[in-house]
């Protein structure tokens, strides 16, 4: 039952970003996009601060002090995801013409994570994980591309940014692999955001900081749209904060640091099937039959890449 724990961790953090898109676009309505980053990641670092003074004494949620000759990982680890990791793909979106290609390009981090662990890490790769691999990217593309009327690629900048932004989400992955195993999840992922926002605070007061203060004027001013609107993009935080950027994020760093950087990556390939679950449920999209077939692939490809070879 252990080994399945990495498993069920890496779901469960894939199907809570699944519906992050949905909880973004809630909170956009009050909230400037470099605003909604800083303050989701604010409130999960003082969440995780609280969760660590409470359970301190906990091998699994305290929070341990960071040895001197560490820093520099963590400060790796926060400057590669989230900073540049949101940053190039908030860019990388406003290239492509259409929303579904930017998608599709943003879910290969499956396909350059072998080989970012073999390079950086030596971490053994088998035939499964390439075979399983190159079958769930399969599914993953016909789930998102076929049915769409735009394969407009856009200009080379847009491929160049997703490209980046790709390799910055597996960098991540990786510093999470070298930073030693005596630190907890916790401890991994709060001192990791806590250095990435020393980055985003002075950005976003210079980008963003006088609109997000009209904004609050406009509160404090009790603007009926505004105010109307509050509640539903407060809860939409709450979930990327709680959820998105606590849970998710310590699920995964759990999940990459058991069984590795290529076979935790390639669960990526599954998001745009909860996403799917999640617009059928909530929106009552339809399922076309090629999306469940895609699904299937996606499902079938996981099995495989997660197979151990003799």
């Amino acid at each position: 039952m252990k080994r399945l724990f990495p498993y069920i961790a890496v779901i469960t953090a894939m199907l809570i970003w699944a519906g992050s898109g949905i909880a973004v676009k809630h909170a956009l309505v009050v909230f400037t996009p470099l605003s909604l980053i800083v303050l989701r990641f604010t409130l999960a670092v003082l969440l995780m601060f609280a969760i660590g003074l409470m359970f301190r004494r906990s091998d699994i949620l305290g929070l341990q002090r960071v040895d001197r000759h560490d820093i520099p990982l963590f400060m790796l680890g926060g400057l590669f995801q989230p900073f540049l990791y949101f940053i190039f793909e908030t860019y990388t979106y406003q290239s492509f013409a259409s929303p579904t290609i930017a998608e599709a390009m943003l879910s290969t981090q499956p396909v350059l994570a072998p080989i970012f662990a073999f390079v950086l890490l030596r971490e053994r790769i088998t035939r499964n994980n390439i075979v399983g691999i190159l079958v769930s990217t399969v599914g993953m593309l016909i789930l998102l591309l076929v049915g769409t009327n735009d394969f407009s690629l856009g200009n080379p900048l847009g491929i160049l940014l997703a490209v980046i932004t790709v390799s910055m989400s597996v960098s991540y992955s990786v510093v999470l692999r070298r930073i030693p195993t005596r630190y907890s999840s916790l401890s991994v992922v709060f001192y990791v955001q806590s250095f990435s926002l020393l980055l985003f605070y002075p950005l976003w007061g210079f980008l963003e900081g006088g609109e997000f203060m009209d904004q609050l004027v406009l509160f404090l001013r009790g603007d009926g749209l505004i105010l109307d609107q509050l509640p539903s993009s407060c809860w939409a935080v709450a979930y990327l904060a709680v959820f998105s950027s606590v849970a998710a994020f310590v699920l995964f760093c759990y999940t990459v640091r058991q069984i590795g950087v290529t076979r935790a990556n390639v669960f990526n390939n599954i998001r745009p099937v909860f996403t799917a679950a999640l617009m059928w449920i909530m929106f009552g999209e339809v399922l076309p039959m090629w999306k469940m077939v895609g699904i299937v692939i996606i499902i079938f490809g996981l099995f495989i890449s997660q197979k151990r070879e003799k």
